[in-house]
């Protein structure tokens, strides 16, 4: 009876390595030893900056936001507070977006929030 390998499993699973770590510098590219650390520490980083993009995008959106009020004479924090009791429910997104590109509809935002908080 032949010989039996697993030869076409295995070139298949390193072939795919390989695949993956194309575009890696040196050996890392090249040697299946190599590419499969690149490769394993790779998926270690993208799944933890998928979790940290999402904080750092709400920390710029934050500092955006609180430009904008103070510019328009308010803290971040008091603006929140006052568009939260003026019932405006506009999330940091989309607050960040009117403050860089729309200044005049972020100013009324901001007056609506000022008169929300002189009247409770």
């Amino acid at each position: 009876m032949p010989r039996a390998t697993n030869n076409p499993a295995s070139r298949r699973r390193r072939n795919k390595v390989l695949k993956q770590a194309a575009g890696y510098r040196g050996s890392r590219h090249r040697l299946f030893k190599t590419a499969k650390q690149a490769v394993d520490h790779s998926g270690v980083y993208a799944y933890r900056d998928r979790k940290n993009r999402k904080r750092e995008f709400r920390r710029l959106w934050i500092a955006r936001i609180n430009a904008g009020a103070r510019a328009n004479g308010m803290t971040y924090n008091r603006l929140m507070e006052g568009l939260r009791k003026a019932e405006i429910g506009l999330d940091r997104k989309m607050l960040a977006e009117l403050a860089v590109n729309n200044a005049e509809a972020f100013a009324v935002l901001v007056e609506r929030a000022k008169a929300s908080l002189t009247a409770a």
